[in-house]
């Protein structure tokens, strides 16, 4: 199996294990509203993303995405994740939080160096 291959399988992995503690998070612990779980799950894989970023910063391929492009991949999932976790608190701060991230990510990209 190639190296892309085993990233494909170990993202599928690091995918069931969010749902498995998104899931232990509603039903035994009740933690967490049913509705919340989406957002929990897109926040994580987020995080995920970006953990895989640095997984391809350290050993990148001629015709793959960039380490740049997954970080800024992996800050809007977090980001959608957030802004939906926090749109039952204010829906202003789902607004920033979006904004935020959005903001960041330009500057980075306008700052970055070839």
């Amino acid at each position: 199996m190639t190296e892309g291959g085993n990233r494909g399988l170990l993202s599928i992995g690091v995918f069931l294990i969010i749902l498995v503690i998104s899931i232990i998070l509603y039903t035994p612990l009740e933690l967490i509203h049913w509705s919340l779980i989406p957002a929990l799950i897109l926040a994580m894989y987020g995080c995920w993303t970006i953990v895989l970023a640095g997984i391809r910063a350290s050993n990148p391929h001629k015709y793959e995405r960039g380490p740049f492009s997954t970080v800024a991949l992996g800050l809007i999932l977090i980001a959608i994740g957030g802004a939906w976790f926090t749109y039952s608190i204010e829906p202003l701060y789902s607004v920033a939080i979006i904004l935020l991230v959005l903001g960041a990510l330009a500057i980075a990209a306008a700052l970055r160096r070839k």
